[in-house]
């Protein structure tokens, strides 16, 4: 069973910064990814088997310290962080190849259009996988064909949680790379420009989630009303066990 006090988080950007190179497992987890991974084995093992696992949310953050955990965060670290963090490494490292699998190929193609000005010596190879809640052999083998052919220096994986994690976990030994791999799910369309991500002032104030669910109420209410609820239960459930 999943237990937030006893996962190893990294704590702060500057411990992130310092994670070595090479061939490296970077998940998120957040209140969403924490209920999500108590009743789903498999999501619950990619979290805790990880490489380094950032906080991204504040009520994590804020966890850990009522829990007393083993790991407490002093800031929140999003997805938005970790790329930003990954693609500014690539780039003044002297660039190479930055490989996206997710989304849509409309997605992708703005994504290449954006990174080819903001990182003009990294080269961006990209796959947009089926859209199914399963992917069949076939499937995994061309993606994981298409990424080992590609030699990434980074690779992102953008499908949503838990999918994604659960991809990368379950095909970590099938892909033949030597970089960091980063789970990163609405990232794709923030960096696209196909989704808006919360001003800064939202932001700095943890209050990212009520920013989305007020755009999109009726995709979001049940993640984050329910959700945040089920969350603080959880976590109380955790503090008594």
């Amino acid at each position: 069973m999943l237990r937030l006090k006893e996962l190893n988080i990294v704590e702060s950007r500057e411990v992130l910064s310092a994670l070595p190179q090479g061939k490296k497992m970077i998940n998120t987890i957040n209140a969403h990814s924490y209920n999500t991974a108590l009743k789903d084995t498999l999501f619950a093992e990619a979290l805790k088997n990880c490489d380094a696992l950032i906080p991204d949310g504040a009520s994590i953050v804020k966890a850990c310290k009522f829990l007393k955990a083993k790991s407490r965060p002093i800031e929140r670290i999003a997805g938005w962080d970790l790329f930003i963090l990954e693609m500014e490494r690539l780039s003044k490292n002297g660039g190479g190849v930055c490989f996206f699998m997710g989304s849509t190929n409309e997605v992708l193609s703005l994504i290449k259009e954006r990174a080819a000005k903001d990182y003009p010596n990294i080269i961006v190879k990209t796959y947009s996988p089926p859209y199914k809640p399963q992917f069949s052999d076939e499937d995994n083998k061309e993606i994981i064909s298409q990424i080992n052919q590609a030699k990434p220096d980074l690779l992102w994986i953008g499908m949503t949680a838990p999918k994604q994690e659960k991809w990368v976990y379950e095909n970590w030994d099938k892909l033949y790379i030597s970089c960091h791999v980063g789970t990163i799910g609405a990232v794709f369309d923030f960096y696209a420009g196909t989704v808006k991500r919360a001003p800064i002032w939202w932001q700095r104030h943890s209050l990212e989630w009520l920013y989305r669910l007020l755009k999109e109420p009726k995709r979001m209410w049940r993640r984050y009303i329910i959700g945040n609820t089920l969350f603080l239960y959880n976590i109380l459930r955790e503090n008594r066990y």
